[in-house]
């Protein structure tokens, strides 16, 4: 089998993250009732991005290469923020706050808090507002499916038809997925369905079948007016997903809401990614929302300390003036992020490769790591949350 044709960077698909992370952060301030489905819009990118980049490498690199590389852009960062939040918490937050955010740092860690949180009953809608790391959910998911999907891609992807094999095994979780989402989401408390790895995989899966030769042939014939008539009404329901669904009560978000909005989001991945030069490419991928794009990893990491630590009101300011205050803060953290940490290990800096780079991640991981031991545990009760403070996530 011919791997994949290596793809030019595409600035729409930037502009897709810079709105989906615009989303979730007026989610998170109580500004957008649906913007937790951008978080949905991230899943599908990553599955579309990463199952290109092992359809491309098939024959190539093997699966160690891919993982150190999806280490070296995720886990840096990750790290450095962790490792504030604990200073910040340690200083600023109330003692539960703090607490908990030592209960989970080992969870973080281990790329496995969405379990956690699932295991402990913590629940998504009505107890995470109160711990620093419950954002982190979603990076989990995601590093469990680079764990589980890539070896599948490489045994499937081998030889005549395997994009087909690819193609079908995608399609097929997904709808297990979606299966297995119908069935839990009935319960009470919709935690296990939305964290759920499994329950969420469709996303990922629906993403990483419209990465695949039998959905790329389908595709290429549209022209770019073709292409900008579809992308127009899958954009609006999109956007109208972000504004009207209201939450986890929302009729149908777990009997099937949900994965239409991802199926319909790979949809607009797939043509943007054939179409990038059209009106709705150059819209997408225009520089406001292209460079939110290129920041949204570290963007999504610090906007979620920021707006729990920040008081508020601030300075006077409540609702959209502590918005723009905590937002801006997030924005600044996550610049600072992308200069002195992201860039540097993605471009391979001097420090950043062979010894140098063994030794600055061992001394990361032991500051980290004596962190955490260091910072006393406060006492269950030893202080109260306010979590009238924000809005719940």
């Amino acid at each position: 089998m011919t791997p994949a044709p290596r793809r030019a960077h595409i600035g729409a698909l930037d502009g897709l993250r810079g709105l989906a992370v615009t989303a979730v952060l007026l989610f998170h301030a109580g500004h957008m009732s649906g913007g937790f489905l951008g978080v949905d819009l991230f899943f599908v990118l990553s599955g579309f991005l990463i199952t290109g980049l092992l359809l491309e490498d098939l024959g190539r690199r093997g699966l160690v290469a891919f993982w150190e590389r999806r280490a070296r852009r995720l886990l840096p960062a990750l790290t450095v923020m962790v490792t504030s939040t604990l200073l910040l918490a340690w200083a600023y937050a109330t003692p539960d706050m703090l607490r908990s955010a030592l209960q989970d740092a080992p969870w973080v860690a281990a790329q496995g808090v969405n379990w956690h949180f699932i295991g402990e009953r913590i629940g998504y809608w009505n107890a995470s507002g109160t711990r620093l790391f419950a954002h982190l959910w979603s990076i989990g998911v995601e590093w469990q499916f680079y764990l589980a999907w890539p070896p599948l891609v490489a045994l499937a992807g081998r030889g005549p038809g395997g994009q087909r094999r690819v193609a079908l095994a995608a399609v097929a979780g997904a709808l297990v997925s979606l299966l297995l989402m119908i069935k839990l989401g009935t319960a009470v408390d919709t935690t296990r369905a939305y964290e759920g790895t499994d329950t969420r995989a469709f996303s990922l899966l629906l993403g990483a079948a419209a990465a695949t030769a039998p959905v790329r042939d389908a595709v290429a014939g549209l022209s770019r007016t073709a292409v900008d008539v579809i992308c127009v009404p899958l954009l609006c329901g999109l956007s109208a997903s972000w504004l009207l669904t209201s939450g986890e009560k929302a009729p149908g978000l777990f009997q099937g809401g949900m994965f239409a909005h991802s199926l319909g989001s790979a949809a607009l991945i797939a043509l943007l990614a054939n179409a990038p030069d059209g009106l709705a490419g150059r819209l997408i991928g225009s520089a406001v929302p292209r460079r939110l794009g290129e920041l949204s990893y570290s963007l999504y990491l610090w906007h979620w300390p920021v707006y729990l630590l920040l008081p508020r009101p601030v300075a006077g300011l409540d609702g959209w003036g502590w918005t723009v205050i905590a937002a801006g803060l997030s924005l600044l953290a996550a610049i600072i992020s992308k200069a002195a940490v992201e860039d540097p290990v993605r471009l391979r800096a001097r420090w950043t490769t062979g010894r140098r780079g063994w030794a600055a991640l061992t001394v990361a991981g032991v500051m980290t790591a004596g962190l955490w031991a260091a910072i006393p545990r406060p006492e269950p009760g030893a202080g109260t949350v306010d979590v009238s403070r924000l809005d719940q996530l």
